[in-house]
């Protein structure tokens, strides 16, 4: 059995107290979510077990039409944005790492300008106007749809690929749109997989541009209604939506657990997600691609 040296046991332990630090306050709010409504008041900030058991607060929130509607909005512009995010900062990165054209240069050094020097949010608002694009999900789908720091990334990986690989492609009779689907992306899905989660992760927690642009609430993503219910505290948005019937049920009904409920229907999906991508990181992206 091989044994830890000192500094290897100072490393684990703080990761180990790090993870503790952020699972407590995820457990916390999990255990109020569960907790009967009477007895919420008895949990405490470093409490990870419920009070009681009741699965009423997401019986409430997944059958309001608000929380549904909502989610569906966020599901649909995470996976098409990440998806329109993921190809063209693919095809951009192999454009610029593995060809030649004139105004290469030029064109690095305007990626730069705009990596640097972002646009205010007025002239993005007056943009997306003119383009008609307000209230729509194209505006938040469409906005950076190319992060310049991800696509340096992307581009860096697909440098490192060996040229031997791409040569033998070229002897083949591949072309670039060959080269690209059959090589480039197969080998890349370590890099892709982690700027993938990245960019999910940007849609998923948007709702600073989705509170402007969007003005029907129909289309509101799950942040937006998850900050108006628990930042704002605006109780009536959600309980306007549900049915009359279930005002008896919901009497004594606790607004604290209610919003952990909320807050762990927003966050649940990031945190099943996450162990699915970490399985890319440790792979190695050429392994086996060449042999001597």
């Amino acid at each position: 059995m091989k044994k830890l040296s000192l500094s290897s046991v100072i490393i684990y332990t703080i990761l180990f107290l790090l993870s503790i630090s952020v699972l407590i306050p995820i457990l916390n709010l999990l255990a109020m979510s569960l907790s009967d409504p009477l007895k919420v008041h008895e949990l405490k900030g470093l409490d990870i077990l419920p009070k009681g058991f009741t699965f009423l607060n997401y019986e409430i929130l997944l059958s309001n039409p608000l929380i549904l509607r909502s989610l569906f909005n966020t599901i649909f512009i995470t996976v098409a944005g990440t998806a329109l995010n993921l190809f063209l900062t693919a095809m951009a990165a192999y454009v610029l790492a593995r060809t030649n054209f004139v105004g290469k240069k030029l064109v690095m050094f305007l990626l730069i300008v705009i990596m640097v020097f972002e646009p205010g949010m007025i002239p993005e608002y007056l943009l997306v106007k003119n383009l008609g694009l307000l209230d729509t999900y194209t505006s938040l789908i469409l906005y950076k749809a190319i992060n310049v720091y991800y696509l340096f990334i992307l581009m860096r990986f697909f440098g490192d690929v060996p040229e031997s690989i791409i040569e033998a492609a070229r002897i083949d009779g591949a072309g670039h749109f060959r080269i690209f689907t059959r090589i480039m992306l197969p080998l890349s899905k370590p890099a892709l997989a982690t700027l993938g989660l990245f960019y999910g992760v940007y849609h998923w927690n948007e709702y600073f541009r989705a509170t402007i642009y969007l003005t029907d609430p129909n289309k509101w993503p799950l942040q937006v209604v998850l900050r108006q219910f628990v930042v704002e505290r605006d109780n009536s948005s959600m309980l306007g939506q549900l049915a009359v019937g279930s005002y008896e049920q919901i009497k004594n009904l606790d607004f604290a657990s209610l919003q952990a409920g909320t807050i762990m229907i927003s966050i649940v999906p990031l945190l099943i997600l996450y162990p699915l991508i970490l399985k890319y990181y440790a792979k190695g992206a050429l392994e086996g691609g060449v042999k001597d």
